[in-house]
């Protein structure tokens, strides 16, 4: 009757291995897709921010145009008449 009770033992930490070994696989499978959705969402996230950075660089070029022409204009309204004339 020993040798039964220690066979099945044996037999149920066997099962519980095999168990943890697949548990540690489906684990393994887990991990290696998280870490690819990472490398993605980095990625994505390194487009966005190039498309960011043109963006801003956008932007400050429509900024940078706009207060030329409001320095023009500003110019213009503060020049005397006569002088605009003879600029003609």
């Amino acid at each position: 009757m020993g040798n039964d009770l220690i066979k099945k033992k044996f037999d149920e930490i066997d099962g519980q291995i095999d168990f943890m070994i697949e548990l540690c696989h489906t684990l393994q499978l887990e991990n290696q897709e998280l870490l690819l959705k990472i490398k993605n969402f980095e990625t994505e996230l390194d487009k966005k921010k190039e498309t960011e950075d043109e963006y801003l660089d956008q932007q400050a070029l429509i900024h940078s145009k706009i207060d030329g022409l409001l320095t023009k204009l500003d110019d213009f309204a503060n020049s005397d008449p006569e002088e605009a004339s003879s600029n003609l």
